[in-house]
């Protein structure tokens, strides 16, 4: 909340948004980002798919259609007189399965001087950082921002800005324009992020070739460390259920002959068994009660937000693990 409400201030004073401007976002949600445009008077507009979601958003106010985003859906909206001074999209590019139809999208709905921003997972710091753990089945593609580039160019949009985020372990908040549209001119941090892309092999095969073996020796570490953790009688638990865990979780082939159980604050996971693994879900509170010896944080990019909220462990002992980049043990 704090990171979207961030950006809506940034923008908004970027671009000098204002109660005659257009903000559209793609896949908004329950209206959690748009609702900061609209405390500023700045109309809004969502394009989000789930029905129940989007009833959320209704709910609050915020203009929402319930609709996929891409060519048919945005000629659609520009016929009703709907163009956007700002189009964003969080966390969904990667999980468009029509990539092209997904950017000629973009490039219909956009006025003719408006601003696209994406954020999405860098690859860069997927590969660098062994996050292998967050390729699963919601998402299609990975993006360095060479190829994003390359995507956005083929469809006439021009990436002139782009920012690092540490959001979902590191990702990329591109800005990018009509070609045509040359009152904001690409800068320096694009021509950096390519030379740096490009000096790390991402436009070479072998690049890639080393990351599979990079992967398999993660997963011999996460189960040394919890055989040994075992065979000395100790406990361990899991924090969170979330899609990168399940992956992580069945890769390792860990099921709760090592991992007795894991916790979770969404209600609707308390009760349930995560998928493949069948490691029990239960409410956090469950780890004062069994006061285990070790904790095994599964959405490690929000391991800092993790650790203070039940710190409590500490106070018999308990200890923190971290299994990405490699695993890591916090007193």
């Amino acid at each position: 909340m704090e990171h979207a409400k961030n950006y809506v201030d940034l923008v908004v004073e970027t671009f000098q948004l204002n109660q005659e401007s257009q903000v559209i976002e793609i896949a908004s949600n329950d209206g959690y980002l748009l609702q900061y445009f609209v405390a500023k008077s700045i109309p809004v507009l969502g394009i989000e798919p789930a029905v129940n979601i989007a009833e959320v958003a209704i709910k609050k106010g915020i203009p929402t259609v319930v609709k996929f985003f891409g060519q048919q859906t945005d000629q659609e909206q520009v016929a009703k007189g709907k163009q956007a001074d700002l189009l964003l999209g969080n966390n969904v590019l990667a999980h468009t399965p029509y990539l092209n139809d997904f950017v000629k999208g973009m490039k219909i709905i956009l006025k003719p001087h408006g601003v696209i921003t994406m954020e999405f997972p860098h690859l860069m710091r997927l590969i660098e950082e062994n996050q292998f753990d967050t390729i699963y089945h919601e998402h299609f593609s990975y993006f360095s921002f060479l190829t994003v580039e390359k995507i956005f160019a083929a469809h006439g949009l021009t990436i002139f800005d782009v920012e690092e985020l540490t959001t979902h372990g590191g990702s990329l908040r591109i800005y990018a324009r009509h070609n045509e549209d040359y009152s904001k001119p690409v800068s320096q941090q694009v021509s950096e992020l390519k030379y740096r892309e490009d000096a790390a092999g991402f436009m070479q095969l072998e690049y890639y070739f080393s990351f599979g073996e990079q992967v398999k020796e993660t997963k011999r570490k996460l189960l040394d460390f919890l055989i040994k953790v075992k065979r000395e009688g100790k406990s361990i638990v899991g924090y969170g259920a979330p899609g990168k865990g399940n992956t992580l979780l069945n890769y390792c082939g860990i099921r709760t002959d090592f991992l007795d159980y894991t916790v979770d604050r969404n209600p609707y996971k308390q009760g349930q068994f995560l998928p493949g693994t069948h490691i029990p879900i239960f409410h956090p509170d469950k780890i004062a009660e069994t006061k285990p010896d070790y904790v095994l944080i599964l959405p490690w990019n929000l391991k800092t937000e993790i650790i203070t909220q039940i710190t409590y462990i500490r106070d018999w002992g308990g200890q923190f693990v971290v299994p990405i980049p490699e695993v890591n043990i916090y007193s």
